[in-house]
């Protein structure tokens, strides 16, 4: 007999929206999961909210998502997904992180990104929108990314309010998180960190990641860093792994 259905959350990343997620959720078995994917603050249906805050943004999660879930953030999703499951680990039954990182450590490096996301945030207020998508998706970041999830990614983006985003950056850009490494060493929730096999960048950050915590795995999976518009059912057999307690295809 088939049990209660596991609930799954889905957050996206920056410039995302819950629509991110819709080549994910209808590969997970309907009568295994009953996936929730949410807009975050400042994105979407929530571009009013203000201020913007990592607490904030863990908050409105927790007040929308069921008493306990499985959790999958990717990027900026995957910092905030690293707070919630901090702060209320008995509501998180697993821990899909992709393509992310547990904070910048080094000062220097969190002052450039600082910087850089500030001058992100003036083109977004004073530039054409359109051009911003393009300038984003043309970094090196998003190399080799196929054309048709470029479309995806930029039609997403399309439903944001660029000043809205200018906020996200100010407040909850990767500069302004705290790094987590050290406290995620006590986070026992299983857990598996997948990124992307032409992202290398986020592959040596997701094998920190995946060592870092207690009851992590680590899943290479194909493709670069948008990977739930690229490798949906990769992600899917990832969180369904996750689920039963088996090992995903790992590096």
């Amino acid at each position: 007999m088939a049990g209660v259905p596991e609930h799954v959350v889905l957050l996206h990343g920056f410039g995302g929206t819950h629509r991110a997620w819709d080549g994910v959720r209808p590969l997970l078995d309907p009568e295994r999961y009953r996936p929730l994917a949410l807009d975050l603050p400042g994105h979407g249906a929530l571009a009013a909210v203000r201020p913007i805050t990592f607490e904030g943004c863990v908050e409105s999660v927790l007040e929308r998502a069921p008493e306990r879930f499985l959790l999958c953030g990717y990027s900026l999703g995957g910092r905030i997904a690293q707070l919630l499951a901090l702060a209320a680990p008995e509501r998180v039954s697993g821990l899909l992180l992709i393509s992310t990182s547990a904070g910048i450590e080094d000062a220097g490096e969190r002052a450039q990104r600082r910087r850089s996301d500030e001058l992100l945030a003036r083109e977004l207020e004073e530039g054409s929108f359109e051009a911003w998508i393009e300038r984003w998706r043309s970094q090196a970041l998003f190399a080799d990314e196929p054309a048709s999830v470029k479309a995806l990614a930029s039609a997403d983006q399309r439903r944001n309010d660029p000043g809205a985003l200018a906020a996200v950056l100010r407040g909850v850009g990767a500069a302004e998180m705290e790094p987590l490494w050290g406290r995620l060493a006590g986070l026992r929730v299983p857990a598996v960190v997948a990124a992307g096999a032409r992202d290398e960048k986020f592959v040596a950050l997701g094998r920190r990641l995946a060592a870092t915590l207690p009851e992590a795995e680590l899943a290479i999976l194909p493709g670069g860093h948008g990977l739930p518009l690229e490798s949906p059912r990769e992600l899917a057999g990832a969180i369904d792994a996750l689920a039963r307690g088996r090992s995903p295809t790992a590096c």
